[in-house]
């Protein structure tokens, strides 16, 4: 009992996936969901058990685990866009495939729980960029979040063109235009990585996917919380957040909020075991 107790979150979210995951092959009839959500859960069950163990590695492990297997097996083996071109792909065609299951569990509904867990534990994008020197911040946020705003728009423009103009084999144009999305999203984020000296830079301003969960990641149930008694207010939590997140206000409004990417190094280095 003592050892449900303590795994009991990971053991939860296990169950949650496994649901999805048999919810899907039923009702699809395609053992690839079972197989799919059952990896991607046991991935996050293992890095959780391995973070409440205080393996420094954790989250490293989940990111590896799930991007690669969504970058090689799912993107370059299977030919599925994953990026928001495949995702406007499949709602054109009005498929609930692939990629629309994949941004309606991961970055539409699945923020709802987990915030921007998904950017911080799944990105392949991120995956690479968090290898650089920049792990903190060493620059104020800049203002120009815009930007996400017009490759978000981009992105969408681009694939109704392709519907609009009946351009033939746009299946196989999608599995080009995630190899060469990949090549620039992983070129301008490693550009932006050392300009702002933030490895973090492209998500905070140019990454689209966050127009989905931003507003969505506002009502997360899963939150870093403070406890005001304990904290001393040094500050050390703003210092080592790969996004600038005011973990100490735990009001719905706190500073850069909508970006935590519940990397857990606050928690990991609050002096107090405040948060």
């Amino acid at each position: 009992m003592k050892l449900i107790r303590k795994y009991l979150h990971p053991i939860i979210l296990l169950i949650v996936f496994e649901a999805v995951a048999v919810t899907l092959w039923l009702t699809k009839n395609n053992l690839f969901y079972l197989f799919n959500f059952s990896y991607i859960g046991l991935s996050l069950f293992f890095g959780l058990v391995l973070f409440i163990n205080k393996n420094k590695h954790a989250r490293r492990v989940v990111q590896l685990l799930v991007g690669l297997y969504m970058l090689v097996y799912l993107g370059l083996i299977c030919n599925e866009n994953m990026q928001i071109e495949g995702f406007w792909y499949y709602l054109f065609t009005g498929v609930f495939e692939a990629a629309t299951i994949h941004y309606a569990v991961a970055k539409i509904i699945g923020p709802l729980i987990f915030g921007r867990g998904w950017c911080g534990y799944a990105c392949w994008t991120a995956m690479v960029l968090d290898f650089l020197p920049y792990k903190v911040p060493a620059q104020p946020r800049k203002k120009i979040g815009w930007i996400r705003y017009i490759t978000f728009a981009l992105s969408l423009i681009f694939v109704s063109a392709l519907f609009l103009a009946k351009v033939g084999n746009i299946e196989r144009i999608m599995f080009w235009a995630f190899i060469a999305g990949n090549i620039v999203y992983y070129g301008i984020g490693i550009i932006l990585a050392f300009v702002f000296k933030d490895n973090r830079a492209f998500c905070k301003y140019i990454c689209p996917i966050t127009v989905f969960l931003k507003p969505m990641s506002y009502f997360s149930l899963i939150r870093v919380k403070c406890d005001t008694d304990k904290c001393i207010h040094c500050g050390k939590c703003r210092r080592v957040c790969p996004m600038n997140v005011d973990v100490t206000d735990n009001s719905r409004k706190r500073e850069n909020g909508t970006e935590c990417i519940l990397c857990m190094e606050c928690v990991n280095n609050c002096p107090k075991n405040a948060l």
